[in-house]
């Protein structure tokens, strides 16, 4: 039954995150037709990356790793969970705003830091010019993380999954007024993503409210749980943040190169889809759960909670990437190619693509071992790995940016992300046998494996017979749909004939979410 439940969450998260990067896919296909790799794009993803940056390390990072387990065992133990989390949210609150204070009167040295390339050209005033009007929105989504990280220790995951979509939502429409109107659609779309932030606040907060845990803002006060929440939280928040930091150091780097932050944004974008959809719902499920069985001294339990997310993560992770290595051109050019964006622009996203393509099972597998870290409050582990990952993405992306030029980055993310892993898995053996996969899970990882395979051998036979309809057009869309399904359909087949998983299982557990 714990099983169940804890693969009912999976796909709670999982479906919202899905309808949330869906709509978010939809909002890049309409920025790159309306806008199109140049001068505004470059200078969009550079302002927008900022408080993504930091919301990475406010909100998924530190409040996912220190709030989360800390609030859901005082929930567990009935010691005063709605004072605790009241205390949380007068601290953060303080501290957002303070930095949104500090960004305001430094936006124009955040976008040198970030992008120092710009520097000289048009790019640097717009991105500077966009950072004033959307970085606020963190302040919103950092106080939203805190709304969200009770909800999901209560066991309530729906509303804090699908605050995002109102994100999308509102950006896309905003797209669509701005190219209807004939105005500037950029105008449209950065002012409406503060808007944005206050809707989705408001939603978590109600949905809260509705769970019984009532938090009204007030004067921040320094407790000894608050202090030792901090500790925990700051070396958390460079350990969750890593692949943002990492993104940044190769959005400096490519931004010598005009179009390559274009470039990479769209492939980001694109792996992005089943990194959030599954590395976020295990996230997001994984950490309370096993926090709940580590204080119950409940070591089985919590190494089948660690072992059932693993299947769940190898299930949808080795067949994306599968797809990315083998069709990361007629993706590409199918979503993205159209109005602005060229032939060139693909083939350069493409090949992005397939390098991040790579490195997914690596962001994956960290999304998985960190949550053993954060369990029993040990962030520092983390934080020395994650230091090391930063230094191997630094070198490579400077370093080999002389010899392959702006696709550096991307090779770099890649091979820091899989450093990563080898530092989280070396530093999980210590943990005990709960922090090891069990027989189950190494059963079924090599069928995985051979049902991904299969499903690349069905889609390169595919591609090779009808590829030519991916270039017809108006047949495109259809054709690249029937590759999707088809591939779909074999790996699913193939892994229920080889015992990789058990479709019975999805039944229960989806009529459970």
């Amino acid at each position: 039954m714990k099983q169940i439940r804890l693969f009912s969450g999976l796909f709670t998260v999982g479906f919202w995150t899905l309808a949330s990067r869906i709509l978010g896919f939809l909002r890049e296909i309409l920025l790159t037709a309306f806008i199109g790799p140049g001068p505004v794009m470059d200078a969009f993803v550079a302002a927008f990356r900022l408080p993504n940056m930091f919301r990475r390390f406010f909100a998924e990072g530190a409040f996912n790793a220190a709030f989360v387990p800390m609030f859901s065992k005082r929930l567990e133990a009935d010691e005063n969970p709605q004072g605790f989390a009241q205390d949380a949210f007068n601290l953060l609150a303080v501290a957002v705003l303070a930095l949104v204070g500090l960004a305001m009167v430094f936006m124009p040295g955040l976008v040198w830091l970030t992008a120092e390339g710009f520097h000289g050209d048009e790019r640097f005033e717009l991105a500077v010019d966009y950072g004033y009007v959307v970085f606020p929105y963190i302040l919103f989504m950092s106080l939203a993380a805190l709304f969200s990280g009770v909800l999901n220790a209560t066991g309530r995951f729906a509303a804090a999954a699908a605050a995002p979509v109102l994100l999308n939502i509102f950006a896309c429409t905003a797209l669509i007024a701005g190219a209807i109107s004939g105005g500037e659609v950029i105008r449209w779309l950065i002012s409406v993503i503060p808007v944005a932030g206050v809707a989705q606040l408001v939603l978590v907060w109600v949905a809260t409210e509705r769970a019984g845990i009532r938090i009204r803002p007030g004067l921040p006060h320094l407790t000894p749980e608050m202090r030792r929440m901090v500790r925990i939280a700051v070396p958390a928040a460079l350990a969750m943040g890593v692949t943002q930091v990492n993104l940044v150091v190769g959005q400096l780097v490519a931004s010598k190169t005009e179009k390559a932050v274009s470039w990479l944004f769209a492939a980001d974008r694109l792996y992005q889809l089943p990194l959030g959809v599954v590395g976020i719902a295990i996230g997001i499920v994984l950490l309370p759960d096993l926090s709940r069985r580590l204080r119950a001294d409940d070591k089985e339990g919590a190494r089948n909670a660690f072992s059932r997310a693993g299947e769940f993560m190898l299930l949808l992770t080795l067949p994306s990437t599968v797809a990315f290595l083998i069709i990361p051109n007629p993706l590409v050019s199918v979503l993205f190619e159209r109005g602005q964006f060229s032939p060139e622009d693909t083939a350069a996203t493409a090949l992005a693509v397939a390098i991040y393509g790579i490195g997914l099972p690596a962001f994956m597998l960290q999304k998985l071992l960190q949550p053993l870290f954060f369990a029993r409050e040990d962030t520092r582990s983390p934080f020395r790995y994650a230091v090391v990952a930063m230094v191997v993405n630094a070198a490579l992306a400077f370093g080999l940016f002389p010899l392959v030029g702006w696709i550096a980055p991307a090779i770099a993310a890649s091979t820091a992300g899989w450093a990563m892993v080898v530092l989280l898995a070396i530093g999980a053996r210590r943990m005990g046998e709960e922090a090891r996969f069990d027989d189950r899970f190494r059963a079924r990882a090599g069928r995985i494996v051979l049902a991904s395979v299969g499903m690349g051998a069905v889609l390169f036979a595919l591609i090779h017979f009808l590829g030519w309809t991916l270039d017809i057009p108006g047949w495109r869309y259809l054709s690249l749909l029937v590759l999707i399904v088809v591939a779909a359909v074999s790996y699913f087949c193939l892994g229920h004939v080889l015992g990789a998983f058990k479709l019975s299982e999805f039944k229960r557990a989806l009529r459970r979410a």
